[in-house]
């Protein structure tokens, strides 16, 4: 619903194709601007990253030892972190771009094209990680005793490795659906605008 509203916005908006200024302020816009929907989206994502393995601890307070002796819990901190590092990242050369006035064309499109590479590179990355997390999944149950896995692990083989094939694909699909929704139709109109700049 709120994609919807900024793109009706975008399209109301006229582009002074002749005009730097105009289309900055376009950019750099406050309220509907690709620039600051995109920053909040990152600011989000780093805040969740941040409080999830909190809120597993705090889950498990009848276990703390248990989760912190989990290897799985801290691949999951691990990933967690990894997140909020790449989100930073994009969160920072927003916040250039927001803040920058003047900026000339080419310098604009090299911050659009660095994001653009991190999704993709956040896009290839999580299929990965799904497959390191099915992995522990698997092997951990050998080494460390955990009931829910014990029971996982308690069903048929061939069911497991349906359910991790489901996964993967569906995770295939969301990831980049979700990331089209909430960073690629910004980055799409972004570029728009960057072209009716002057270099």
């Amino acid at each position: 619903m709120e994609l919807d509203e900024l793109k009706q916005t975008w399209k109301q908006t006229p582009i002074k194709p002749n005009n730097n200024t105009d289309i900055m302020e376009l950019i750099q816009h406050k309220s509907y601007g690709p620039i600051e929907a995109m920053k909040s989206s990152f600011k989000r994502q780093m805040i969740m990253m941040l409080i999830l393995p909190f809120v597993l601890v705090m889950t498990n307070l009848n276990n703390i030892q248990g989760v912190f002796s989990s290897i799985i819990f801290w691949s999951y901190v691990v990933f967690c972190m990894g997140i909020v590092i790449f989100s930073y990242a994009n969160y920072r050369t927003l916040l250039k771009m927001d803040k920058m006035d003047g900026m000339v064309k080419s310098n604009l499109e090299q911050q659009i094209n660095s994001i653009e590479k991190r999704l993709k590179w956040n896009i290839t990355a999580l299929p990965i990680v799904t497959i390191f997390f099915i992995t522990l999944v698997e092997i951990v149950p050998y080494f460390q005793h955990y009931r829910t896995l014990e029971f996982w692990h308690s069903i048929s083989p061939v069911a497991r490795y349906i359910t991790y094939a489901l996964l993967l694909v569906l995770q295939y699909f969301m990831s980049r659906r979700v990331s089209q929704r909430k960073f690629g139709d910004h980055l799409v109109y972004l570029k728009e605008l960057v072209t009716e700049m002057k270099s």
